[in-house]
């Protein structure tokens, strides 16, 4: 599949990446069996961008990318992964503190089996560490050669200027999808302005626009959706509607309603890269397909008109999510 420049990075990535949250448990039972199918069958159709986090089941997401990559050539692999979280007792909290971006960067460099990372994102911003700290600390490991390129993950844009006061920042990693749009505002303008590469998580509205959700869907105790007002209530029931909707458009202009979403993800010139979490060999052909859609002025204001009826989704942050 086509590749495209990461922003000031210069990495040259597969315009969807592979995200593996949802293989490290917090989605409900996975199957390694089929997640290493479907990664081995992704590298053969040409994605080599996988994005993962020591959080997602803090290292079993990692272990799992690490075992499916095994044998690939890995100067062809471009491997991101997050740090800056850790597990308080039963709670996920944010650290930003220099010996847990160290020695967090050390496991993943074990769970991945690999030697270096090619991008590595701060998890979520930290309010108790100094970003100079954390800036600090990530500097070193670039020059120990453990990480190639540093960005940072749910910042907003002040943040982003904050943190590059003490190290540049290359790469954002925000959600964003239909049901979510607050990027577009300033944190995508400001990209554009300073070449920071963009790539975004949660395409699918985390299985709202998977196409499968129905009233009254339940959820394994251990998906964390199970727990959340946005699955939930009427606001559930109101954006299950608003999916119908688009649906019809998506049949409309052949395609899938999933490629609906990938597809008016990366239609904004700001973003260069969608990240997908992909369950199949089948996901990920439809995934690439949905890559190569262009959908035109008339369906894009369609799409808009449809969304007026919609609930805004905003995943929470640590403690009741980890994206």
């Amino acid at each position: 599949m086509n590749q495209v420049r990461l922003g000031r990075s210069e990495l040259e990535v597969s315009r969807i990446a592979l995200g593996t949250w949802e293989l490290s448990g917090d989605w409900g039972p996975t199957d390694a069996a089929a997640s290493i199918a479907t990664i081995r069958h992704a590298v053969d159709q040409g994605v080599n961008f996988f994005d993962t986090a020591q959080a997602y089941g803090f290292g079993a997401s990692e272990r799992l990318l690490g075992e499916a990559l095994r044998g690939r050539s890995r100067d062809e692999l471009i491997i991101a992964t997050k740090g800056g979280l850790r597990r308080s007792g039963p709670d996920v909290v944010r650290d930003g503190r220099a010996k847990q971006i160290v020695s967090g960067v050390d496991e993943s460099l074990r769970a991945l089996a690999t030697d270096y990372i090619d991008l590595y994102h701060v998890h979520w911003p930290d309010p108790t560490t100094p970003f100079e700290e954390t800036a600090a600390a990530l500097a070193e490991v670039v020059a120990d050669g453990k990480v190639r390129h540093v960005g940072v993950s749910n910042f907003d844009s002040a943040q982003v200027v904050d943190f590059s006061a003490f190290l540049p920042v290359e790469t954002v990693q925000p959600p964003y999808h239909l049901f979510q749009r607050d990027i577009e505002r300033e944190l995508l303008p400001y990209c554009v302005a300073h070449d920071i590469g963009v790539l975004v998580y949660g395409p699918l509205a985390h299985g709202l626009m998977g196409g499968d959700l129905r009233s009254g869907a339940q959820f394994a105790d251990s998906d964390w959706r199970s727990t959340s007002s946005i699955f939930q209530g009427q606001d559930f029931e109101r954006n299950l509607a608003v999916v119908a909707e688009l649906g019809e458009l998506a049949r409309r202009e052949h395609i899938t309603l999933a490629q609906l979403a990938i597809a008016w993800t990366l239609a904004n010139p700001a973003v260069q890269v969608a990240i997908v979490g992909m369950g199949s060999p089948h996901h990920v052909d439809a995934a690439i397909a949905a890559s190569d859609v262009e959908l035109d002025t008339t369906t894009m204001t369609q799409v808009d008109g449809i969304l007026r009826g919609a609930v805004e989704v905003i995943l929470p942050g640590p403690g009741a999510g980890t994206a």
